[in-house]
């Protein structure tokens, strides 16, 4: 992967995740109690020995940019190594990035200097784990100008994405941008391909297409139109990303064993977080006993930046009548610095510097950063934004008609809470 450059789109607005991101742009949002949405792209950039890397934010950038500054200068420039955050400088005029194309058209003089082979184009959101390696193997092989990760779909969700329309052989024949009607894969009349925004292109077909035109977006613009001039592969995602992995049980005698696998049960997850149901979702497919998207991986580890806070902490509370309340934690992700007094905790994802109070129950939630939630507090189903202060006998999540009149409730009925909610209140 000597030769290979990864682009990492980090500019949307992320208009449908808000309130999250009110000050702070999607890649930049917590995620799994210690990490940024973009960690995850990161890791699996050093897990497939991708060393050059660009990022490209525009909207609300500081977060992000002081994430990647603190936590991941990591890199030999000794050894041709980088990875440079490159927000929009009007460099070819005097807009802003336009789109995923556009961000690249407008940074070609810094690419051209590295020399690369081939392009690997990344979005900065996504949640999943994959061997870029294989993906370039696949992309060589095939011999495409252009090769497109795909993830099977069903049908009645398709409509969300952009559908690719493939031969037996996936040799992509056409494009469909959230369709109405998506075609399906052929002889699976109940799924379509989706694309899952991460191309591989050889590098100099790329700088022709953005020299010869201005269209600003691969997906709707750039793509369909070179469909009878250039060679476009669709990779199955599913099929091709096999990541060997260690497994973690229980043996005979009650000691924890690991064992070897070829592929990890992990290795065919993607989530693409672009809303607040999409985002809870994700967050919860961490927890449990086999968790859908598994963060303990041995041998494709997800990094990030470590905060300096002080272990987790549990506390036995004396109530009034001579009993104890007992802190717990069940089925759940707890970060560093939080401190449970008396409070239950269940299925649920707390980031930094959290502490819950006596009698509090956290059930089914992802509660971010320095937030206090205070005695006797329900909570259940809901996001709580960095830096709020639950008063004491507050319920949430449980009358969703009761939350509309105060917070943000999500279609499927998430509870998205922030400091700003029980300001003067």
């Amino acid at each position: 992967m000597k030769n290979v450059m990864a682009l990492i789109m980090a500019g949307g607005k992320g208009e449908r995740l808000m309130p999250l991101t009110a000050a702070r742009s999607k890649p930049a949002i917590p995620f799994g109690g210690l990490y940024l949405l973009i960690d995850i792209t990161l890791s699996n950039c050093i897990n497939s020995e991708v060393y050059k890397i660009l990022v490209l934010p525009q909207y609300k950038s500081q977060t992000l940019i002081q994430h990647i500054e603190d936590g991941w200068n990591i890199f030999s420039g000794a050894l041709g190594h980088f990875l440079r955050v490159v927000p929009p400088q009007m460099m070819k005029g005097e807009n802003w990035y336009q789109g995923t194309a556009d961000s690249i058209r407008q940074n070609l003089e810094m690419i051209e200097k590295e020399k690369p082979s081939h392009l690997l184009i990344l979005s900065g959101d996504h949640i999943y784990k994959m061997n870029y390696a294989l993906f370039k193997d696949y992309h060589v092989k095939t011999d495409a100008d252009v090769s497109i990760a795909v993830i099977e779909t069903a049908i009645d969700q398709a409509s969300e994405y952009g559908v690719l329309q493939v031969d037996d052989n996936y040799n992509v024949t056409g494009f469909q941008e959230k369709p109405k009607n998506p075609s399906t894969i052929p002889g699976d009349p109940d799924h379509s391909l989706v694309s899952m925004g991460i191309y591989m292109f050889k590098a100099e077909v790329l700088l022709d297409l953005l020299k010869r035109d201005d269209k600003p977006d691969f997906g709707k613009d750039i793509l369909p139109s070179i469909l009878k001039s250039h060679k476009i592969m669709a990779y199955p995602y599913r099929r091709e990303n096999k990541l060997e992995e260690v497994v973690f049980f229980t043996d005979a005698e009650g000691s924890r064993a690991e064992v070897p696998v070829e592929v990890a049960p992990d290795s065919g997850y993607w989530r693409d977080v672009g809303n607040l149901d999409a985002f809870w979702n994700a967050n919860m497919d961490l927890c449990g006993l086999t968790p859908f998207f598994n963060l303990y991986g041995v041998r494709w580890p997800m990094r990030t930046m470590q905060r300096q806070f002080p272990p987790v902490k549990t506390l036995s509370v004396q109530q009034e009548d001579g009993t104890y309340l007992q802190g717990e934690y069940l089925d759940s992700i707890v970060a560093h610095g939080c401190v449970n007094g008396g409070g239950t905790v269940r299925n649920s994802i707390l980031s930094y510097n959290v502490a819950v109070h006596r009698g509090a129950v956290v059930d089914e939630s992802v509660v971010m950063e320095n937030v206090d939630i205070g005695r006797y507090c329900k909570i259940k189903k809901a996001i709580i934004s960095d830096g709020a202060k639950i008063p004491a006998n507050t319920s949430i999540g449980f009358n969703p008609k009761e939350d509309r009149k105060r917070y943000h409730v999500t279609p499927r009925g998430i509870t998205v809470v922030t400091k700003e909610d029980f300001q003067d209140k």
